[in-house]
């Protein structure tokens, strides 16, 4: 009885057309372990936001099939609800301590020296309220979050390749928001129903918002 070659410490032959360690697999055949796995050639980069977790695994097959120019592994786009909160809040950080400076001033007037004290309050409200908006602005530029989005958990970006805008495009897409207003408020309401949940404002700017957690 043969006990194959008695070099072989371990008594048996490697099967027939299975490589040994080290050797890559044979074309065709899917990785076992301990082949070094590479990425498929010519495989779509992700969605602009490096992940430990395949966006496949974290959010599922999306985009969903059939929608058109949206990159593969972007996150979930941002409900419409999720966008009128992060708005909500954002104007109570901006106009909240304004109208409270106003009024801490108010209770001052009815004399000359009072409607002094008053001006200066209202003055100060209107000069936070200035630059709280160009900071909010300058960090949903940067970083693709105001203050509001990231309490909720969403961000904006690009919609090409998941950049942020940067401040300038940023301004410009609060311009593009009078578009929203004069279609008698219609493109506010347009993400309820628009398969990509965009305003007009993020259509003329190709932009998207998204969730960045996989809570909201």
């Amino acid at each position: 009885m043969s006990f194959g070659d008695p070099n072989n410490p371990y008594g048996q032959q490697p099967p027939q057309g299975q490589p040994g360690y080290g050797q890559q697999a044979p074309q065709g055949v899917p990785p076992q372990y301990g082949y070094p796995q590479q990425p498929a050639p010519g495989a779509a980069p992700q969605y602009g936001y490096p992940q430990q977790t395949p966006p496949s695994a974290q959010y599922g097959a999306y985009p969903p099939p059939g929608m058109p120019g949206m990159p593969v592994g972007m996150p979930p786009l941002a409900h419409w609800g999720l966008r009128v909160g992060a708005y909500l809040l954002d104007m109570l950080i901006i106009a909240g301590p304004m109208y409270a400076l106003i009024g801490i001033g108010a209770a001052f007037a009815g004399d000359e020296t009072g409607d002094s004290v008053a001006g200066v309050f209202g003055l100060i409200g209107m000069l936070y309220a200035f630059g709280m908006a160009i900071f909010q602005l300058y960090k949903e530029g940067t970083t693709g979050q105001t203050l509001g989005k990231k309490v909720v958990g969403i961000s904006l970006h690009r919609e090409a390749d998941g950049a942020t805008l940067g401040f300038g495009m940023a301004f410009v897409r609060k311009l593009a928001h009078a578009l929203d207003s004069l279609s008698c408020y219609l493109g506010w309401l347009w993400p309820l129903w628009d398969a990509k949940k965009q305003t007009f404002a993020d259509k003329v700017c190709s932009t998207v918002v998204v969730k960045v957690n996989s809570n909201g």
